[in-house]
C-alpha cells in the first residue's frame, strides 16, 4: 500500500476525496457575481448583466470571504486543480498591491490540508473543452471571460499570465484547432515567448497552432509600451 505520507496530489478533488471531505460544493457554493470584478465588468461596459451572469455560470466564477473573485482551474475531467483569488478596483483594473493567492494555499493555512498537496494547474476554462469549437488562449482570465460573451463561437481559455503557459498545459488541447493571443510589449518578447511554446507543443497537435500577430502588427508604440492585451485593443 502506498505510504500516505509520501503521496502527492495534483488536484484539490483528489485530495479532498481521499480525506473523506466533500468537494463538489467547494466550487458550486461559491459561484457568484457579487464581486467587484463582476460588477465592474458591467459598470465599465464590457458585459451586460445577462452576459455577466451567463459567463459566471459557465466559468464557475467564485467569491472568497473577503470579496476576491475566484478563477477556478478545472480540467476536462472536471477535477478542481486549484483556484486563483484576485482583487480588482471598481474600474476593473487589478489591485496590483494585493497579490493573487491560491485556494490550495488558503486551505492549507485555514483548515490544515496536507502539505503534500502540489496542484498541477491547468488552463482557466479547460472544463469547457467538451464543446466542439476552436480554442483561443489568452493571458488573463478577465480577457477570456469578456471575449467568451462577444465571440461565443470560440472557446476562450486563459493561461493566467505570460510565463504560466507551456507545452504541457496545451497538451490536452491537441485535437482542437488552437489560436494563441499573447499580450504585447515594446520588444516583442511576449509574442516570441508564446511562439516558442507553440513550436514546442506542435508535434503533439492534430492541427497547426496559430499565434495571432494582431497586437504585434496593429498596436501603436504607445500601446506596446503599455503592454496592452486583446481587450485593451478591442474596447479602448
Amino acid at each position: 500500500m502506498e505510504d500516505e505520507r509520501n503521496r502527492t496530489y495534483e488536484s484539490l478533488t483528489e485530495l479532498l476525496l481521499d480525506h473523506g471531505q466533500e468537494y463538489g460544493s467547494l466550487v458550486d457554493r461559491a459561484i457568484s457575481t457579487d464581486t467587484v470584478f463582476c460588477r465592474s465588468l458591467v459598470s465599465e461596459g464590457y458585459l451586460t448583466k445577462e452576459q455577466m451572469h451567463h459567463a459566471a455560470q459557465r466559468y464557475r466564477l467564485g467569491r472568497s470571504k473577503d470579496g476576491a473573485v475566484v478563477f477556478w482551474e478545472i480540467d476536462e475531467e472536471q477535477k478542481i486543480r486549484d483556484g486563483k483569488l484576485m482583487y480588482y478596483h471598481d474600474n476593473c483594473h487589478r489591485i496590483k498591491e494585493q497579490n493573487a493567492s491560491w485556494v490550495s494555499a488558503e486551505l492549507k493555512a485555514s483548515i490544515g490540508l496536507p502539505e503534500e498537496l502540489e496542484p498541477k494547474r491547468c488552463l482557466f476554462g479547460q472544463h469547457l473543452m467538451t464543446e466542439k469549437a476552436t480554442v483561443a488562449v489568452v493571458e488573463a482570465e478577465k480577457t477570456a471571460v469578456i471575449l467568451s460573451e462577444h465571440y461565443p463561437d470560440v472557446l476562450w481559455m486563459a493561461s493566467g499570465g505570460l510565463t504560466m503557459l507551456n507545452a504541457s498545459k496545451l497538451y490536452p488541447l491537441r485535437n482542437h484547432r488552437l489560436v494563441l493571443f499573447p499580450d504585447t510589449d515594446e520588444t516583442g518578447k511576449t509574442y516570441r515567448q508564446w511562439k516558442l511554446v507553440a513550436e514546442t507543443a506542435q508535434e503533439f497537435f492534430k492541427y497547426p497552432i496559430r499565434v495571432s500577430p494582431i497586437l504585434e502588427s496593429h498596436a501603436t508604440p504607445e500601446q506596446k509600451a503599455a503592454k496592452i492585451d486583446l481587450i485593451d485593443y478591442l474596447f479602448k
